[in-house]
């Protein structure tokens, strides 16, 4: 049946801009190469990286999206699914597979169909993770494996604070960082404390009602999952030598990051996806043990169809996304 079929349902961004730039459309479905495999999508993570992609926000990012024009219009990069076809020369996979992975820069997961090739990110559905689970495990969890055991080599007994601690990375990031045996303090609204406190945070602020960066010298990492703080504004509350860092890409950031000084406090970004996939896969390995072992929780908060992707977006943005997003395409 699906090699019979030559359409998709997908969803389209039709240039940069606001949720209303996204479109389902029926487009060709993918023919995959001898080194590629086709994977029908069951499940797609939607992430707050996704909506700034999707507004080729901060304006830099267009050089790798596409200046002018994207280069890959079908938005969307984790994702879980099946394998329906194998190409001559993919050796490992095999029609009827149970499939995730990240196609990072390539992006096209809000698809029925993706073609994954040789050497992007697929790995074989592990027991006890569900599809929904698994596709978001590119998103939160690996970002902030990243930056708290390679980036922020984070170590036991060091003070860590995670601001947006409830969200996809924040809440990763807590039990992440408990694992590695810092003292964690988590950063959230007041209806997110006791699920915050749920996933092993030590002290909770409050931000509504605390500011924690009129703490002196208080931590040795701050993470900023949600990149609503700058470096400058932050560095009260760092002690001597400690750092500041954030996935979400801002030119003070980024000079911040640039033009660090040994011995004082610090400011790192990394793009993750950029990473190389060998150190990506490491990374997924890692979490999937941590999963098995019942050291990381995930939760899918909200489900939206691909009809519902504008509105699903607009939630994501809002700031009060609680653990996960998913976009729920095909049944597999």
């Amino acid at each position: 049946m699906d090699k019979l079929k030559t359409t998709m349902k997908a969803v389209v961004a039709n240039g940069y801009g606001s949720p209303e730039v996204l479109e389902v459309k029926e487009v060709p479905k993918p023919q995959i190469k001898p080194t590629e495999v086709l994977v029908k999508t069951s499940v797609a993570s939607i992430t707050r990286a996704d909506t700034l992609m999707r507004a080729g926000d901060p304006w830099f990012a267009r050089l790798v999206l596409g200046l002018f024009k994207r280069k890959h219009p079908i938005i969307g990069t984790g994702y879980a699914g099946v394998v329906v076809e194998v190409g001559d020369q993919r050796a490992g996979f095999e029609v009827g597979d149970s499939v995730f992975g990240e196609t990072t820069t390539n992006f096209s997961t809000n698809a029925e169909y993706i073609a994954v090739g040789l050497n992007d990110i697929i790995m074989q559905m592990p027991a006890q993770i569900s599809f929904e689970e698994a596709s978001t495990l590119c998103d939160g969890p690996v970002t902030s494996l990243n930056f708290l055991k390679l980036v922020g080599e984070v170590k036991s007994g060091q003070k860590v604070l995670i601001v947006g601690a409830s969200g996809s990375l924040g809440s990763a990031a807590v039990q992440i960082a408990k694992n590695l045996g810092a003292e964690v303090t988590g950063v959230c609204s007041g209806r997110n404390v006791k699920y915050v406190k749920s996933l092993g945070a030590d002290h909770i602020i409050n931000y509504l009602e605390k500011d924690f960066r009129k703490l002196e010298s208080a931590y040795d990492v701050i993470y900023d999952t949600v990149g609503v703080h700058s470096f400058k504004s932050c560095k009260n509350a760092l002690k001597e030598g400690g750092l500041y860092m954030s996935p979400v890409l801002s030119m003070p950031l980024l000079w911040a990051s640039l033009f660090n000084r040994e011995g004082r406090k610090r400011a790192k970004f990394a793009a993750t996806g950029m990473a190389p996939k060998d150190t990506i896969r490491d990374l997924l390995k890692s979490l999937v043990k941590l999963k098995q072992l019942g050291k990381l929780e995930i939760l899918i908060e909200r489900r939206y169809s691909m009809d519902q992707i504008r509105e699903a977006h607009i939630y994501v943005e809002s700031g009060r996304k609680r653990g996960n997003v998913v976009l729920g395409i095909t049944e597999c």
